[in-house]
């Protein structure tokens, strides 16, 4: 049994301070049942991507979605957590309960609210998703983790700021034709790669261009089998799949292998029965720009220590071999954790379908997607293509 996108929906990110969670949910469940032109009554199933841990009130936010619709009443609904990759762990959900025969349409949703709380609280809050014993409970928060990181790559193959300066430019560059990120500016390679009073340092030798943005945000998207999916208007196929989890602690493995990330591309990309070059575009978790730098690695575009040719020859750029973010990515488009793995989903399937705006990879055929939670510990890799 197949499973196959046949509606999305996608709320503007960014600091949205006159939208709650709730009128999030409701907004995006409502705009992919209508996309996809299902009746709310229709839906064997809801899943919500949402990872909260103290960002808003509310702890127990499933049934928020059956606000969409009277017709949504009684349907079983479940929220989702895996960190970062929330989202993904949505979607993996929903197609796991068509492919078992347990549904034939699912409704997935993806949501964060995260400004409401401080900008500290939110650390903290992202910090409580790492092994707490040997890192959040010392002081270690994830750009504290990923600046060690970036340390870690610069200490084995060179210093390669300008390397990260150059994927958080062309994220932003990609971000300004993206009507729903965060941020719509480009910003240069000279803004990214000089730390001023504006761009100033982080942690380690990330500047804050090279971290990803605190967002409000919500995706959501309707899954069907593939009976249901021969009756849509248009169907994006998930063609493979392939969630990999690896130890919690850093100090457990050597972090700069992203040999979980890596494991799932090979697995997904295998499935697939096709090779990293034969994608169109990838949609990858740039939480941090040593995150995608080291995933051009794990996908196999470079050799360890040369994920930044993939820059200096274009083929990761707009218009390159294989584009990589063309949406902004976290970086431009925004993080609002729960909603970043659904987005990557929709985003993927309007590049395939041709609706991706002025976003719109050319002839695009076949998109990756990979949604990471923690540092490479929870990795989501889909292969998806078009089929009507």
């Amino acid at each position: 049994m197949g499973v196959s996108i046949i509606g999305w929906a996608h709320s503007s990110f960014g600091r949205l301070d006159m939208v709650d969670l709730e009128s999030l949910i409701v907004g995006v469940s409502r705009g992919a049942l209508q996309d996809a032109g299902v009746p709310a009554g229709d839906v064997d199933g809801i899943w919500l991507g949402h990872l909260n841990g103290g960002l808003v009130p509310e702890i127990f936010c499933s049934s928020l979605v059956l606000q969409a619709a009277p017709a949504l009443r009684w349907c079983p609904a479940t929220r989702v957590e895996n960190a970062c990759a929330s989202g993904a762990a949505a979607v993996y959900a929903a197609c796991d309960a068509i492919e078992a025969g347990r549904a034939r349409i699912a409704l997935v949703v993806g949501a964060e609210k995260m400004t409401a709380v401080s900008g500290p609280e939110v650390t903290q809050v992202l910090a409580s998703a790492s092994y707490v014993p040997e890192e959040a409970a010392k002081g270690l928060t994830f750009p504290g983790l990923f600046g060690q990181l970036a340390e870690q790559y610069f200490g084995r193959y060179g210093d390669h700021a300008a390397t990260l300066a150059r994927i958080a430019a062309k994220n932003h560059a990609n971000g300004t034709r993206n009507p729903w990120a965060h941020m719509r500016r480009d910003l240069g390679f000279e803004f990214c790669n000089t730390e001023s009073e504006r761009n100033p340092r982080i942690a380690g030798p990330l500047r804050k261009t090279d971290c990803s943005l605190v967002s409000d945000g919500a995706a959501a998207l309707v899954l069907a089998d593939d009976a249901v999916a021969a009756g849509a208007r248009r169907a994006v196929r998930l063609r493979a799949r392939a969630q990999v989890n690896d130890f919690l602690p850093v100090s457990s493995r050597d972090v700069l292998g992203f040999e979980g990330p890596r494991r799932a591309w090979q697995r997904a990309l295998a499935d697939a029965r096709c090779a990293v070059h034969d994608l169109s575009l990838a949609e990858v978790h740039d939480c941090f720009t040593i995150a995608e730098l080291l995933t051009y690695e794990a996908m196999g575009l470079a050799a360890p220590g040369h994920g930044g040719d993939c820059l200096l020859d274009g083929s990761v750029h707009a218009g390159g071999r294989l584009p990589v973010n063309p949406s902004g990515g976290l970086k431009a488009k925004g993080h609002p954790i729960g909603a970043t793995g659904v987005s990557m989903h929709v985003m993927a399937a309007m590049q395939l379908t041709g609706e991706a705006l002025d976003m719109q990879v050319k002839d695009a055929s076949l998109a990756g997607v990979f949604n990471m939670g923690g540092a490479a510990v929870a990795n989501y890799v889909s292969i998806l293509e078009r089929t009507k």
